[in-house]
């Protein structure tokens, strides 16, 4: 069977696991205090042009999306996002687990507008009943978001100045992070630092193991984060197993350079759909690729392709994903041209 099915299937990259298996019987410090989380946290500082930021090392993306949401929102706040949003969609409610109510507004491409942003915040401060209201507490985007699409830079600084005028933070979860920065040359991590409050650096889906790599590139860090990470299960007593994992992956650009095979095997993948006239279901221009299936092809290529199920397009069609990653294999990816 081909694995197209989603970009967490294989383990971690190489350099991890060399790094891993070269400290493995080195007794470290707990909880984040060992030179590996240091060494790494200062190269992500380095990378995002943040020197005087922060960076947390937590054990998942949901647990990363609940805890900085909840450490950043009051208890009458909630969390505006896409409706299309990970947060709103495939997490469980752990966000409204926390006591805090996600905020949706219709998306466009996967992505969260800033004029649609602009109205909602309008609307609710306009309405004299706002008291009695769950207060729009910070914005939520996903880069690259759940279809694949990416902000540009001008998108970015149009939500960015919207948060600013009305004070709140913009939290930008990045997952597949890597990704987007190897299907683009716009925006760079230096970008994301000076236009988002707080980001997180994706490594479960992008070479690790595990991971994520959350940055406050100004300071302005929750009071009592370690305390809420802890609460929400994300983080490790043995945390040297994510120190460990970014300080290699952010070690002579092994970051970059995995992300840019996903990128690679998806746009052979995409020029093959097109000459054969496949139908997108959205313009992507990073590693998932959403395209439209008749029921009876989609079953035929499943007897020997994983792919995802995406959603029902109509009586006889079906949207599935493609996704690639930084473990596809050039073999694979033959292998399926030729299935198609």
């Amino acid at each position: 069977m081909l694995y197209f099915q989603n970009d967490y299937s294989e383990g971690a990259c190489p350099q991890v696991l060399e790094a891993l298996v070269r400290t493995n019987m080195e007794p470290c410090a707990p909880y984040g205090t060992d030179k590996y989380t240091q060494s790494a946290k200062e190269k992500i500082l380095r990378a995002c042009g943040c020197p005087d930021g922060e960076v947390y090392l937590l054990s998942g993306g949901t647990q990363t999306n609940k805890t900085v949401i909840d450490a950043v929102l009051k208890k009458y706040e909630g969390v505006v996002a896409a409706d299309t949003g990970h947060i709103a969609q495939h997490e469980a409610g752990a966000i409204e687990s926390a006591g805090h109510k996600v905020l949706t507004v219709p998306h466009e491409n996967g992505k969260l507008r800033a004029d649609r942003l602009q109205l909602l915040l309008e609307t609710f401060y306009s309405d004299a009943n706002h008291d009695h209201m769950v207060f729009p507490g910070m914005v939520y985007i996903s880069w690259p978001t759940e279809l694949g699409t990416l902000y540009t830079k001008e998108e970015l600084q149009s939500l960015h100045a919207v948060c600013r005028r009305y004070e709140i933070p913009l939290f930008l979860d990045g997952a597949r992070l890597g990704y987007g920065l190897a299907a683009q040359n716009e925006l760079t991590l230096s970008d994301i630092a000076a236009l988002c409050d707080v980001f997180y650096i994706g490594g479960t889906k992008v070479g690790a193991l595990c991971g994520e790599a959350v940055v406050f590139p100004r300071g302005g860090v929750p009071k009592h984060f370690i305390t809420s990470i802890k609460q929400n299960g994300a983080m490790l007593a043995k945390s040297r197993l994510l120190g460990v994992q970014f300080d290699a992956l952010f070690t002579d650009g092994v970051y970059e350079a995995i992300s840019r095979n996903a990128i690679s095997c998806a746009n052979r993948i995409k020029n093959v759909l097109r000459e054969k006239n496949y139908r997108f279901f959205i313009n992507s221009p990073t590693n998932q690729i959403f395209v439209i299936l008749e029921n009876s092809h989609m079953a035929e290529l499943e007897q020997q392709v994983h792919l995802s199920f995406w959603e029902r397009f109509d009586e006889n069609h079906t949207v599935v994903r493609i996704a690639t990653s930084w473990a596809t294999r050039e073999e694979d990816v033959d292998a399926l041209i030729a299935l198609l």
